[in-house]
């Protein structure tokens, strides 16, 4: 007699917004182990110098994806708007990699967060957007946020909290590019041309601070790079599977990472202040992503 035929067990199925949901977290976390490195790289290695490898080794993890899809390494449309990000995504980093020597993880990731209220303005002041009541109220509330961590007037302003809020808005700007790329622009395309732009535009300033790093050094920037890439194209997957409003609470879990690594790597416990702040922050930027797809949907409805 033949032996009965083995069930296999049933695949589960994961719906789109669960799958998109786990590539957020994933890239979130991703990005959370950058903070990290890039605090103990900073330290001993200039921040242009530390944002170039950066970005080297990224553009050598997109090069497969170039060489497939035979994109070039300049784009050939829209050039203009891509040097203008590369430079805004440039600006974006020094004020990053610099402020991260300067101030405790948390509160420069949650002051980060207040990059799409930012935007929420610049879109209104650029592209024309409509913004009813309650998105201006959640932008005063993610404010407000920023305002608990950094409390003016009870404490001196730290030098590393103004450059993470110029991070914010050098962000900002670049995410009123970003939304006029997409119109006929590949996400992996986009991430590919960033890279290969911003290696030369990097490289010139880290020239004139260059310091050769350590074996073990090259290692961490190596890593730095891949997790980087990886990063975005993780973030970019979760933007295909799911709707944009389904993921943008798990962008959050990186505070909740990088609050981790922090206390476990350096040490940092967030006070009273910047919890509070954090949690406005990530619920006003959240409700502002859920807003901004209801208004993409009406408009595709009546298009």
């Amino acid at each position: 007699m033949s032996k009965p035929a083995q069930k296999r067990a049933p695949v589960v199925a994961v719906s789109a917004p669960v799958e998109g949901a786990l590539w957020m977290i994933a890239a979130s976390t991703c990005w959370a182990l950058m903070s990290a490195m890039i605090r103990y790289l900073a330290t001993d290695l200039p921040p242009v110098e530390v944002a170039f490898f950066r970005i080297l080794f990224a553009a050598f993890i997109m090069v497969p994806h170039m060489v497939r899809n035979r994109t070039g390494i300049f784009p050939r449309t829209h050039r203009g708007l891509y040097l203008v990000r590369a430079a805004l995504h440039a600006g974006a980093m020094l004020f990053w990699f610099s402020a991260l020597t300067m101030m405790p993880l948390a509160p420069a990731t949650a002051l980060y967060f207040t990059a799409p209220f930012f935007a929420t303005i610049l879109a209104v002041l650029f592209l024309g957007e409509v913004v009813r009541a309650r998105r201006w109220l959640a932008v005063a509330a993610g404010f407000a946020g920023a305002m608990l961590i950094l409390r003016p007037g009870l404490e001196a302003p730290e030098w590393g909290a103004m450059l993470v809020l110029g991070t914010a808005i050098t962000s900002a700007i670049g995410r009123i590019t970003v939304r006029t790329l997409t119109r006929d622009q590949s996400p992996n395309d986009m991430v590919a041309y960033n890279f290969t732009i911003l290696t030369p535009v990097l490289l010139v300033p880290a020239l004139l601070v260059w310091q050769w790093p350590t074996l073990e050094m090259f290692a961490w920037l190596g890593a730095l790079g891949i997790v980087g890439a990886v990063s975005h194209l993780f973030m970019t997957r979760a933007y295909v599977v799911a709707e944009a409003s389904q993921i943008a609470p798990f962008d959050f879990t990186q505070l909740l990472v990088v609050a981790f690594i922090g206390y476990l790597v350096f040490g940092e416990i967030p006070d009273e202040w910047t919890i509070a702040g954090s949690v406005l922050i990530a619920a006003a930027a959240i409700y502002i992503a859920q807003r901004e797809a209801m208004a993409r949907k009406a408009q595709r409805a009546a298009a």
